[in-house]
């Protein structure tokens, strides 16, 4: 039997398999559920979780040969305009129709093969019946078992967003070994070099970043971006660091990019916080715009941060206190480094700065990112870092002291700020 015959038989067995499940469900659907009128298939993050052991946070629905009239009156509530999806009068879960095209409408002609055609990567585009039967036109079990990342097909270029949500399933998924496919990669490298990411938009930018800081291994988005272009696009700032070298004597690493991305790693071991791992992420930036006469130091890199970072934040919108925690690391962080050969004095403007006195738990936050910078470099993973313990407990000591003493001492006005900063800094003293 010729190869041509057989994978006619195979791709014809495989439609009829597929119209034999569709036949089965719409028959079994208990009579009484809201839903009885719909063929309905559990897909994507469900079905993959599923088969991966991992737990499975929500659950997906495609219906297939209804419109949205008939969702509307079986009690689904509708939600969104271009691509609208239903929400399920009972459990709240997520129904959309089947789909042709991606960004056409949806249709009642349309099969759920369609729908899955239309999907960024095969292990995303899996079914399952009501009953858990494996509905794969597109290999993505066999991608799941090979740990491959994989797009579907050309139908992957209809949204450059997925650019970047292959590079957060890298991330999520990297501690269970997979890999972006060679081919994936040269894709998402060529809508890179048309410019179609040029045309996201802050907010899904940010989300993206946002959920890939939130993986168990952030340092693959990054790196997926860079290999195929799309980090000098989305993050040109933290693009700019690599091949930016360093004094090998205090960073054998040498490499700036590098470096960042072992901070990164730090930041992830040390806290679960996508704030602090933005903040460690972010926090050298300024030695991309260090003059090259003055390599490989970077003298004063901590101003010069401060201007990428805001610019970065101004272009994705990110949030206040992402901002803010970034800004002040950034600003702080070699001081903090050289905290036990400061003065007092100087120890409490640093901690006003930080605004230590009312928001405490900011200080706690620079700490661990400063931690994460000390311990981002070879040989220094498991330093202590006692300076980020001692700015702590400075913080500490010069809260203790309290206005209502020096009121009730009967100092006033402007003595009273005078007489505060002088304890607190006397507080900082006994502590050295």
């Amino acid at each position: 039997m010729g190869s041509d015959s057989l994978a006619w038989q195979c791709w014809a067995w495989g439609g009829i398999q597929l119209s034999l499940l569709e036949s089965l469900q719409s028959a079994a659907v208990p009579p009484d559920s809201s839903d009885s009128a719909l063929t309905t298939y559990l897909v994507g993050g469900a079905v993959r979780d599923r088969l991966l052991g991992l737990p499975v946070q929500d659950r997906d629905w495609v219906v297939v040969g209804s419109t949205p009239e008939t969702l509307e009156a079986l009690g689904f509530r509708r939600v969104g305009q271009d691509f609208p999806v239903f929400l399920h009068p009972e459990t709240s879960e997520q129904y959309a129709l089947a789909r042709c095209e991606r960004n056409g409408p949806a249709s009642p002609g349309a099969t759920l093969e369609d729908d899955l055609a239309c999907r960024d990567l095969t292990i995303n585009a899996m079914a399952e019946t009501p009953f858990g039967v494996l509905v794969d036109p597109m290999g993505g079990k066999q991608d799941l078992e090979a740990r491959l990342l994989r797009h579907v097909g050309e139908a992957f270029a209809d949204d450059p967003l997925r650019v970047l949500r292959v590079a957060r399933f890298a991330a999520r998924l990297a501690q269970l070994g997979f890999t972006v496919a060679p081919e994936t990669l040269d894709f998402m490298a060529r809508l890179v070099d048309e410019g179609r990411l040029d045309a996201l938009t802050p907010e899904r930018q940010w989300h993206e970043l946002h959920a890939a800081l939130e993986t168990p291994l952030p340092r693959r988005f990054f790196e997926v971006l860079r290999d195929c272009g799309a980090l000098r696009v989305v993050l040109p700032e933290i693009d700019a660091l690599f091949g930016v070298p360093q004094p090998i004597q205090h960073h054998p690493e040498v490499d700036s990019g590098l470096h960042t991305l072992l901070v990164l790693d730090q930041a992830t071991a040390l806290s679960a916080d996508p704030r602090v791992r933005f903040a460690a992420l972010v926090h050298d930036l300024g030695k991309a715009r260090t003059p090259r006469d003055e390599l490989p130091r970077h003298i004063a890199h901590e101003k010069r941060g401060i201007e990428p970072i805001t610019e970065l934040c101004d272009r994705l919108r990110a949030p206040v206190d992402y901002r803010d925690l970034a800004l002040a690391v950034c600003r702080e962080h070699l001081l903090i480094h050289r905290i036990e050969e400061l003065r007092p004095g100087t120890v409490l403007s640093l901690l006003e700065r930080l605004d230590a006195f009312r928001r405490p738990g900011l200080v706690q936050d620079v700490v661990l990112a400063c931690r994460a910078d000390c311990r981002g470099r070879p040989g220094r993973e498991d330093d202590p870092y006692t300076r980020g313990d001692r700015l702590v407990a400075f913080q500490r000591a010069a809260a203790e002291v309290r206005v209502d003493d020096l009121v009730e001492a009967g100092k006033t006005g402007k003595a009273i700020g005078d007489a505060l900063r002088q304890r607190r800094i006397r507080a900082i003293k006994r502590l050295r």
